[in-house]
């Protein structure tokens, strides 16, 4: 997921795709611990992806960026 991805979302979509991220990454570090998991590089990417949503999220609290549908 790119950044500019998440800064053409509006906040409430932002958040829904945290969510989305969080129970995504809990789901993965399960398998993890199960021995399930097929790609254990997806945990890195889907908690890199939870930084950057986090870091627009920041952004748009600071006002250093809009998000858009214009808050």
């Amino acid at each position: 997921m790119k950044v500019s991805e998440l800064r053409e979302m509006n906040a409430d979509d932002v958040k829904n795709k945290l969510e989305e991220l969080h129970e995504e990454s809990f789901n993965l570090r399960f398998q993890h611990v199960s021995g399930q998991l097929t790609s254990p590089i997806r945990l890195r990417q889907v908690r890199r992806d939870i930084a950057k949503v986090h870091t627009v999220l920041k952004e748009h609290v600071l006002g250093v960026r809009a998000l858009a549908g214009g808050e």
